[in-house]
Formats: C-alpha cells, sequence, structure tokens
C-alpha cells in the first residue's frame, strides 16, 4: 500500500462559521481572516494505492460552478486535482474507487464535470462509494444545509450507474459506528457534522491514519469547543470528537487533515488544556 497526498487547491469560508462559539479574539490566531473575516482552508484529498484498487478520498469542489459561485468561495492556489495526480504518476482515468465521506460541494465537487451541455462522472472508470443513509439526506436536503447538497454534484453520479454504497453501522453514546472497505481500509461513521458522513481510517506502515474530513477539519479543531456553525448536530459532534480523540490518544493515531491550510498531518498529546497536537508532520515524512 501507498499513501498520496492529493491537493486541489485552497478556498475561503467565514472564519466565525468555521469556529462556532469560538470568539474571534481567540481563532484569529489560529487562522487570520481577511478584510471580509475570510479564512482559508485547503482542500486536501488522499490517493490510496492497494494493490489493484486506486482509492481516491474525496476530491474538493471541481471548477464547473459559475461566477457567482467561486465569487463567494475564492476558489485559489496553483494546485488542482489533475496536477496533483500526475505529480505521482496518475491520471483520473487511472482511479478505481472514489471515496466520499460526504457530498458537500466542497468534497464532492469535483465528482461531476461538464461535456458540452452534459453533466458526465469525472472518473470514467470508478466506482463512486456513499451510504444510502446519508445519500437520502443529501438528495432530500434540510433548509440549512441545502446550499452545501448540490444536485449538480450529486444525481449524476446515481445517473451514471457507477454509484454504490457502503454498509452503516450507527454510533451509539457518542462513539462512531464502523464498518468495512478493504482489508486495510475501514470506515467509521460519525453524525454530528451531517448524517452518517464516513471517516477512512487506514492501516498503514504498522500505524494508524485517520482522515478527518470535517469531524476535525484542521488542527485548530481539536480542543472540544472548537465546532463549526456548520455542524447540523454540535453537541453530537462535541461527544464523537471527544470519544475520538481519547481513542487517538490511547493508540496513536495519526491524524489526516482536510482543510488545514497549513498541516496535513499531527500526533496527539495529553496536555494541562486536554488533548493536544504534538507533531506536525507530511503524510509523506510517515
Amino acid at each position: 500500500m501507498r499513501l498520496y497526498t492529493i491537493n486541489t487547491g485552497y478556498f475561503k469560508l467565514d472564519g466565525g462559521a468555521m469556529f462556532g462559539v469560538v470568539p474571534k479574539s481567540i481563532w484569529n490566531k489560529i487562522n487570520p481572516a481577511d478584510e471580509n473575516n475570510m479564512c482559508s482552508w485547503a482542500l486536501r484529498c488522499l490517493l490510496i494505492e492497494d494493490g489493484d484498487r486506486l482509492i481516491l478520498v474525496d476530491n474538493g469542489m471541481g471548477n464547473k460552478q459559475d461566477a457567482k459561485f467561486f465569487n463567494h468561495y475564492y476558489l485559489h492556489g496553483d494546485d488542482t486535482l489533475d496536477k496533483s495526480l500526475a505529480k505521482h504518476g496518475f491520471h483520473r482515468d487511472d482511479i478505481t474507487d472514489v471515496f466520499l465521506t460526504h457530498l458537500h460541494f466542497d468534497h464532492c465537487g469535483g465528482s461531476i464535470a461538464r461535456d458540452g451541455d452534459k453533466s458526465v462522472p469525472a472518473f470514467k472508470k470508478a466506482i463512486y462509494w456513499s451510504n444510502s443513509e446519508h445519500w437520502q439526506w443529501a438528495v432530500k436536503p434540510n433548509e440549512r444545509e441545502k446550499a452545501s447538497f448540490l444536485k449538480e454534484n450529486i444525481l449524476p453520479i446515481e445517473e451514471s450507474g457507477q454509484l454504490k454504497f457502503i454498509e452503516t453501522a450507527g454510533s451509539t453514546n457518542g462513539r462512531p459506528g464502523e464498518g468495512s472497505f478493504t482489508e486495510n481500509l475501514s470506515v467509521r461513521f460519525v453524525n454530528g457534522h451531517t448524517k452518517e458522513m464516513m471517516l477512512p481510517q487506514i492501516r498503514y506502515k504498522s500505524r494508524t491514519i485517520v482522515f478527518m474530513a470535517d469531524l476535525l477539519p484542521s488542527q485548530g479543531h481539536i480542543p472540544l469547543p472548537y465546532v463549526m456553525a456548520y455542524d447540523m448536530f454540535p453537541l453530537t459532534t462535541l461527544n464523537e470528537k471527544k470519544s475520538f480523540l481519547g481513542e487517538a490518544l490511547e493508540k496513536d493515531y495519526i491524524l489526516f487533515f482536510e482543510h488545514d491550510p497549513q498541516y496535513e498531518c499531527c500526533n496527539l498529546q495529553q496536555t494541562e488544556r486536554g488533548i493536544r497536537p504534538k507533531d506536525f508532520f507530511k503524510l509523506s515524512e510517515i
């Protein structure tokens, strides 16, 4: 097995929304905001080469949206999905599986491309993986989350015939449910950010790496009160974080951050203030 970081660019979101109830005087030291209160965030995906499978975890925002959309989210930087794949000797047609942690636009927007007037799968030879409960949550969205679930990113996947579902196992008492995907990749299901978000948990070089998606979008979200205003069920998120961080500390997990603008990975340590990052490093350094 080999793992590769796939950078697809950066985008901007309101800092207050990203840090919830935490005052700006505190969070602005973590990720300084611009004059519009917007902070830059990474769109960092993960490529897993496992035997004859090439699995892409999430795929960024894509580039098919109109100018009005990008004026809201400010896609920027020199990285693209294709450039990052090529850096490691791959092409999007090499991808066998697209694992979608959830269907918010910044995680699945690259799933679909424009071909003239048509919307077609960007990964022609891949199976797209979601789960049935999250899929139904996304295609029939609540009013609060509707702006994050864009039909043009989601429905063409099903129409293509390339969609499959991973079986879910719901969480209880703040502890995530679990499922399996491959021999080396298991799935954690969490429900605070959105219904049945999936976190890949990977056994790699005798270590366990967890792709944090939006349970912990950045290292700045490790302290328990740092819960995004975007989360549907904030207290569920808090309990899921508390449970996960305790387990990750005890078992020395490596956390892989999808949105941290600076850091790819960290491990954890116990401090007087609670569980905090210990060492920061790149995936390639493991």
